[in-house]
């Protein structure tokens, strides 16, 4: 029978349950110490997308079985010649064409949608994502390294030390607390910060413009994030004189993975950096999840391997290198 490929929607149950099977047993083998699947973060994802994204999902079946699952994210509002790939085969069905043949169904589309760049991320531990992205003629465009904390080993003493130091840094500054959705009277703050993160963050040789954020994005950025199940948990800082929330960091809990946090977005107005803003955040959102999240023992973070200034933040808080990834790009 060979090789099939068939898109579905957020009404196909079954194809989503089949695509959930195939998500969790690719991660069980390629990250047994990470748990960044969860089902509901994925069902979420196909029956709710992200603001300005029109994502495309299909699955690939070898001889009638189902084998992978390809998703493609289509930005419409910024990045326009961009598309994210995120391609998975099961383990089970591993150099059997499965992978290739969604690839070229992939650059297919991204030319139906008159885009110019793929762009997919793969695991340095796992020797045949790069090798398989070199054969496509991609180019490793953005290294990125992840870093985990492990909640049982850190040291109460430091920790105080440092956010001492940061408070007294940070007199003209007043911290601000929420869970879930961003509160109305920081949506734009929160949107300008969120415009700034391609800007600030290296970006290697990495093709990707800065994105558009507006209060509406900001609200439904927060309805699409509760259709994952994401537990989020903020600390921002507000200047005091001004009243604008000028550094803003969350950290969030997957809906079936309590004892685990992704530590997301960090960022400052370059206009109020120096005042150690960032690692207060940080100390101070750590304790803020704490506090609601009791079972949590894990945090993983993302940086670019050249993000020295945040890398020495994290290293600072106990974050120690798991492993390497690898951003590539390939101009069709």
């Amino acid at each position: 029978m060979g090789i099939s490929i068939t898109p579905f929607g957020p009404a196909d149950d079954r194809a989503i349950d089949v695509a959930v099977q195939i998500e969790a047993a690719a991660s069980a083998v390629d990250l047994p110490d990470f748990p960044l699947f969860c089902p509901q973060r994925f069902i979420g994802s196909v029956r709710h997308p992200m603001p300005g994204d029109a994502p495309v999902h299909l699955l690939a079946h070898l001889d009638g079985a189902a084998a992978g699952l390809l998703t493609l994210e289509l930005p419409q509002l910024d990045n326009t010649e961009n598309v994210f790939v995120d391609l998975s085969v099961h383990p089970a069905v591993r150099r059997r064409g499965v992978g290739r043949a969604l690839f070229d169904r992939a650059v297919e589309l991204a030319r139906e949608h008159r885009r110019k760049r793929l762009t997919a991320m793969t695991l340095d531990t796992v020797a045949a994502g790069a090798a398989f992205a070199r054969t496509l003629g991609a180019n490793s465009v953005l290294a990125d390294v992840r870093r985990r904390l492990d909640l049982d080993q850190l040291d109460p003493a430091a920790l105080a030390r440092m956010l001492a130091d940061a408070q007294d840094r940070a007199t003209d500054y007043q911290l601000v607390f929420w869970r879930g959705h961003t509160p109305a009277e920081y949506r734009a703050d929160v949107a300008y910060l969120e415009g700034r993160l391609v800007t600030d963050a290296p970006m290697g040789d990495l093709v990707w413009e800065p994105e558009r954020y507006d209060v509406e994005r900001v609200r439904a950025t927060d309805v699409a994030l509760d259709a994952r199940g994401r537990r989020r948990y903020h600390t921002g800082v507000r200047h005091r004189a001004s009243g604008r929330l000028v550094g803003w960091t969350m950290l969030d809990v997957a809906a079936t993975i309590d004892w685990h946090a992704l530590q997301q977005i960090t960022i400052v107005d370059p206009e109020h950096r120096g005042h150690r803003l960032g690692l207060l955040v940080k100390l101070e959102n750590l304790r803020y999840l704490r506090s609601h999240e009791p079972a949590v023992r894990v945090i993983n973070t993302f940086n670019a391997a050249a993000n020295d200034h945040m890398i020495s933040i994290n290293e600072q808080l106990g974050f120690r290198v798991a492993d390497r990834w690898t951003n590539w790009q390939l101009t069709i």
